[in-house]
């Protein structure tokens, strides 16, 4: 009979330990290693910033930490809100840089929608949509994206996305990212100050970022954790409850998304078990009672969890050199 001693207490952090640790190596390298007076956070009223922003506080002080704020057309007025909420408590300075005008010019708009109405012909000005994941617990193991959308009169169409659809709404979409990480290093380079990313361990991961987009930074503060223990740090920072008790969204389309309907195959504090259960070499038999699935549906999940790891290697790869530079170390190439 198998006996486990895995339970969900295995991503329990001491807080304050965990934080003063973070922050004396922000100020390092921020101060020692990059050579920048301040860091630059860009904030969007979710958890992952919210930490980040607090933590560069905490080892630079406010005076060092500038917010941007960084909205687009299909931006949920919300984030500007939950933003605005942190600044305020972290009494942080900041700026609100509207990327909409940059999407614009770039078609960013125009070629999402182009390549909807490949698959859905009557999407045109007024609709909403975004572009979902089917069930990658119980469903197929090569699961296809399919684009929602709504009328002006709230009437939901779903179709399936041919890859050629696909391919286009993605190019397009991450303009978004890229864009405004182009309003982030212009603040850092007006300011001498580093750009700290935001994700977690599990966006890290699992590549759930743009390549050149919010996936360029100087520091990652919180890629080692996991985001159940960054809930636990944001508790211990005092991020507004508000912020804590938000639901993760992806904050990409225009309609409401959840970060498991378009990318994870669970709700971030069963992935998270089940990464770390993955990572330490646990059977889905010792995990499947501790995250309420059955040992096949755990699976599953590591099947999911190695092929996106994967799939995804090349975000994290720096540019390929075709002959080595030696005068250039390794450690210092982008």
């Amino acid at each position: 009979m198998l006996t486990t001693v895995f339970s969900a207490d295995v991503l329990k952090i001491d807080a304050a330990a965990v934080s003063a640790d973070i922050e004396g190596k922000i100020r390092d390298i921020v101060l020692r290693q990059l050579n920048r007076k301040g860091v630059i956070v860009a904030i969007s009223g979710g958890i992952d910033s919210g930490v980040v922003a607090a933590l560069c506080s905490k080892a630079m002080g406010t005076e060092r930490v500038l917010g941007l704020m960084l909205p687009e057309a299909d931006s949920s007025p919300d984030s500007l809100h939950f933003a605005n909420l942190l600044a305020q408590s972290l009494d942080l300075r900041t700026y609100v840089e509207d990327v909409t005008g940059i999407l614009t010019a770039a078609g960013c708009y125009q070629r999402r929608d182009e390549a909807i109405r490949k698959v859905i012909p009557q999407y045109t000005e007024g609709y909403k949509c975004k572009i979902v994941l089917p069930d990658q617990v119980n469903g197929s193991s090569y699961p296809i994206f399919s684009v929602v959308v709504e009328s002006p009169l709230g009437e939901r169409t779903r179709a399936r996305l041919t890859l050629d659809s696909f391919l286009g709404v993605v190019a397009a979409t991450n303009f978004k990212q890229r864009a405004r990480k182009m309003m982030e290093y212009y603040y850092a380079d007006l300011f001498n100050y580093a750009v700290a990313g935001t994700p977690n361990r599990l966006e890290y991961d699992q590549g759930f970022f743009v390549k050149n987009g919010d996936g360029a930074a100087d520091l990652k503060p919180i890629a080692h954790l996991y985001k159940t223990q960054v809930y636990q740090l944001a508790a211990y920072l005092g991020i507004p409850q508000e912020i804590q008790n938000r639901a993760p969204t992806t904050d990409t389309y225009s309609l409401d998304q959840s970060q498991d309907e378009f990318y994870f195959p669970l709700p971030y504090d069963r992935m998270d078990l089940c990464l770390y259960a993955k990572n330490h070499g646990l059977l889905p038999e010792e995990v499947a009672p501790v995250v309420a699935l059955t040992a096949k549906q755990v699976g599953r999940v590591y099947h999911v969890i190695d092929s996106t790891r994967s799939a995804t290697r090349y975000l994290h790869r720096p540019p390929v050199l075709c002959e080595e530079v030696p005068e250039v170390p390794d450690d210092v190439r982008v």
